[in-house]
């Protein structure tokens, strides 16, 4: 679905971000990527609809080569929702917000009125409707930021850091809204500190560090590598700290 081969990124300024980067994102996977800040884990997933391309190397999505496509076509099917929704979010009210890519996307009034409602009331956002979302606090500015993206249903939905700024409750919620969508057979790209609540998920984890992947698997196989975490400066989750002790 989505390919990284030989990826290098290098910013304007010279710095390498992104070195030697081969990684396949599969169908229906939550893929989980770690590491200490400055390791290019944003930087990688700004590769994966378009709003970064590689200096070097090559990355496909649904076997189009980022370099040949527009960042629109690629976000109809890559939704990122960003670390800081302020660098998301521009529209004078929140209904607005939602409805904004809906409209762009070609969608019909119906399905836009459709999806709207769902997202509002789903978020608990409804009293906000005409509100600027400026006036929003943070979690809810991030709660908007998701259902924007998700108000369009894109195939693969990436999210970074998406449980800065919530409450338990929302993040119970974000964990069953990630369980709904690969259900529906739609992949789930998460960068995360947040280990606490990746962990119940048990996905698939990538480690990077220094812009490279330094390690590939399973969730209950990355945390087991006490060289590893220490190295990726990653804390144990507590619930296997626990398992292990007794």
């Amino acid at each position: 679905m989505i390919e990284f081969s030989s990826v290098e990124y290098r910013h304007p300024n010279g710095i390498i971000a992104l070195r030697d980067i081969d990684l396949k994102i599969r169908t229906g996977e939550v893929l989980v990527i770690v590491g200490e800040n400055g390791a290019g884990k944003t930087t990688l997933i700004k590769h994966t609809n378009g709003l970064l391309k590689p200096s070097n190397g090559k990355v496909t999505v649904f076997n189009a080569d980022t370099k040949d496509e527009s960042i629109a076509n690629l976000s109809r099917k890559v939704g990122i929702i960003f670390q800081n929704p302020d660098h998301q979010i521009f529209s004078e009210s929140v209904e607005n917000e939602v409805k904004f890519a809906l409209k762009n996307f070609g969608f019909k009034e119906e399905a836009i009125s459709e999806r709207l409602e769902w997202a509002l009331n789903f978020f608990d956002l409804e009293r906000y409707r005409t509100t600027s979302p400026m006036l929003l606090s943070g979690g809810e500015k991030k709660r908007l930021c998701i259902a924007s993206v998700l108000a369009w249903d894109p195939d693969v939905v990436v999210m970074d850091e998406p449980t800065v700024g919530q409450d338990f409750i929302q993040k119970e919620r974000l964990t069953k809204i990630i369980q709904m969508l690969v259900s529906k057979g739609k992949t789930v790209v998460i960068v995360a500190h947040d280990i606490e609540f990746i962990w119940p998920l048990q996905p698939r984890v990538i480690v990077m560090c220094g812009g490279k992947i330094i390690a590939d698997n399973k969730a209950g196989k990355i945390f087991q590598e006490r060289e590893l975490l220490d190295k990726a400066r990653i804390v144990k989750p507590q619930l296997q700290e626990l398992s292990e002790k007794i």
